[in-house]
């Protein structure tokens, strides 16, 4: 199978073409909002964080941040700072530059005399990047291309016995495409890791996978707190999913059968053709798509027995659910009705479909959130503000 995307000169290919306005931090969200609405093909996203951080916390938002300018649907980003941020300035774009060599300005709020200065520069900036981007033809590139991340949120029963099943489907395809499939969610791992860790294709793998499921539990017990206090969620357990155990069972499902190759921490570069990994997520949904777009996922596949409406502002969101009554509900939402496989559905046929579906939005066909407008963002915590 192929698609069609964007060759970018740092070799990583495209699904989408945009110019992100990068906010460095909570002081220049509101700036990079003003920049993006007036240059079309321009996206931003609120960032919360970027200052009053410790260093460990620091370096998620680093590293979303980064990774967000080197994904590969970006053709190139203005990054602006307020200017005394702990996330400098000279650190995000060196940064970004250890990631990727595409198009980068910058902008300084203090530095140019404020707001209304900072957005007529950054504006010219992005103009300018969107004319260029513009510009370039799409080109056919083999499935192998891609990175695809793996979500799971709002789940219910149905979410490990279709939904989950047909993304593991999808995943083992990508992988014998020659592609990267992401399984997320660590928290989500709890209770079936030792299942998880049988399928490591190395020693390393196989304790990493433990490694990452322990330090998450240990994280929260510091705090006097317990994962499974607030996981499952409300929603889940209305929905009829009565442990976390139970709940991983089903989340794992998205990584289908092949062995996992590689453990990422928090939104650290993927490399490419590398099969199926693990990123250690959170299990909230935002934060942890968030890690997999910055790693590099051009596509998201997001299953939700309940129903969600998250999207992305880089990447498309395909949703899915195996619950045929949420479909109807929430068809405004979801893409893809994966229930036919409770009650006696061929797979392969499904796979066959689901694979297409990834083809064609890969290739520039809009997901219903996209459509919409989500996007949704959140970067993962390790403490509170200093």
């Amino acid at each position: 199978m192929t698609f069609y995307g964007y060759k970018r000169p740092d070799g990583r290919v495209g699904v989408r073409n945009k110019v992100l306005i990068l906010p460095a931090s909570v002081c220049a969200s509101d700036t990079a909002r003003i920049i993006a609405q007036q240059v079309e093909g321009a996206v931003t996203f609120n960032n919360q964080l970027g200052c009053s951080q410790v260093a460990s916390d620091q370096q998620y938002t680093m590293d979303v941040m980064a990774g967000y300018a080197a994904n590969p649907n970006v053709y190139g980003t203005v990054v602006v700072s307020l200017g005394c941020e702990n996330c400098q300035m000279d650190l995000v774009v060196k940064a970004i530059q250890e990631r990727t060599n595409k198009p980068i300005e910058q902008v300084i709020i203090q530095e140019v005399g404020g707001t209304l200065k900072a957005v007529d520069i950054a504006v010219r900036y992005a103009k300018e990047m969107a004319a260029e981007a513009s510009l370039l033809q799409k080109e056919e590139f083999p499935m192998s291309e891609l990175i695809i991340g793996t979500e799971c949120g709002g789940s219910d029963p149905t979410s490990g016995l279709a939904a989950n099943v047909l993304i593991g489907e999808m995943s083992d395809r990508i992988v014998a495409e020659g592609g990267t499939s992401i399984l997320s969610e660590t928290t989500e791992f709890i209770g079936a890791e030792h299942i998880l860790a049988r399928r490591a294709a190395t020693p390393e793998v196989h304790d990493r996978i433990f490694e990452i499921v322990h330090r998450y539990e240990k994280a929260l017990q510091l705090v006097g707190e317990e994962v499974r206090e607030g996981n499952p969620s409300p929603g889940n357990k209305a929905g009829g999913i009565t442990t976390l155990e139970e709940k991983s069972l089903g989340c794992i499902h998205k990584g289908g059968h092949t062995p996992v190759n590689a453990v990422y921490d928090y939104a650290k570069q993927v490399e490419a053709h590398q099969g199926l990994v693990i990123m250690d997520t959170p299990g909230n949904d935002p934060s942890s798509v968030a890690a997999m777009v910055a790693g590099g996922a051009q596509v998201i596949v997001f299953s939700s027995g309940r129903g969600t409406p998250t999207g992305n502002p880089l990447a498309p969101v395909i949703k899915i659910t195996g619950n045929r009554i949420t479909f109807a509900k929430m068809e405004d939402n979801i893409d893809v009705d994966a229930s036919p496989i409770i009650y006696g559905g061929d797979l392969k046929k499904l796979g066959d479909d689901f694979m297409k579906l990834v083809s064609e939005v890969a290739s520039g066909r809009q997901t219903k959130a996209e459509a919409l407008g989500f996007t949704e963002m959140a970067i993962a915590r390790v403490c509170n503000f200093v």
